[in-house]
């Protein structure tokens, strides 16, 4: 199996400070649907080069709480063949996991060759809420980024592509998004208690954010960026942005057929 190029990029450590949220809006819904299709499309494309090619992805999604990532994944796959990736909200460990390594659950949700893996928070879980809410020790949630790193570079070796993307808003969205949870009767249940007590500590959370870059957003596997203030830009530019790192050394044109099976099919359906 040909292996796919490393994804490399010489930009910066992200900040969230980097994002400005006086930009990044889109006010027609035309143009958002416009947009949204047509990198839909590109992106399945894509999908059926990894299938044909056996290259395998793993999509990591970090972010706020309501910060847009389910409704980021559903555009993601929206459009997908459902047989070639497969999503994981990742959620408290069960007990078995509890009494494994916290990398465990991961590795037994690797991508097989030709599939994405798409983690709905992930492994980074060890260096933000379980330091920040004291469930890894400061021994435990330090020595973390250098497994991380370790496990990443080694997927990456082994011929794994790997996304990482952060969403962010700020604190004034975050409120208003809480506020229209708790009247939508519909949406009500996506807000929980530990949603609003994590609130109080944004400062430590986007400290512990900020330090989880500086020490994982490597040459490799860099983390990205998405401005989430609105969420047709962060859709369509999270979309936008995946596609063309997917894209990057890999020939996404159709795979050829073979020309004597061609002339058997026609031949049998009746096209000579």
């Amino acid at each position: 199996m040909h292996q796919p190029s490393p994804i490399i990029l010489n930009e910066p450590t992200p900040k969230l400070s980097d994002v400005d949220f006086s930009k990044g809006i889109i006010e027609s819904k035309k143009e958002y649907q416009h947009e949204l299709s047509h990198w839909q499309k590109r992106l399945l494309a894509v999908q059926q080069a990894y299938f044909h090619q056996g290259r395998r992805v793993i999509i990591v999604l970090e972010g706020w709480d309501a910060s847009g990532k389910g409704g980021l994944i559903r555009r993601i796959t929206e459009r997908l063949d459902p047989r070639g990736f497969r999503v994981y909200p990742i959620a408290a460990p069960s007990k078995e996991e509890q009494g494994r390594h916290y990398l465990y659950r991961f590795q037994k949700a690797l991508p097989p060759p030709g599939r994405i893996a798409i983690f709905d928070r992930s492994y980074f879980g060890r260096v933000l809420v379980e330091r920040v809410e004291g469930f890894a020790s400061v021994q435990e949630w330090q020595r973390a980024y250098q497994e991380i790193n370790e496990f990443e570079r080694m997927l990456i070796d082994d011929g794994v592509r790997i996304i990482k993307a952060f969403i962010h808003i700020s604190p004034e969205e975050q409120l208003q998004r809480f506020k229209e949870r708790l009247q939508n009767p519909v949406k009500r249940w996506k807000l929980t208690e530990e949603d609003i007590r994590n609130r109080e500590k944004w400062p430590i959370y986007e400290q512990a954010i900020n330090e989880m870059f500086a020490r994982t957003s490597t040459e490799h596997a860099p983390w990205h960026l998405v401005n989430g203030n609105h969420k047709w830009y962060a859709r369509v530019s999270a979309l936008k942005g995946l596609v063309l790192l997917l894209e990057r050394g890999v020939d996404t044109s159709p795979p050829p057929i073979d020309p004597d099976m061609v002339q058997w099919a026609k031949s049998q359906l009746g096209m000579d």
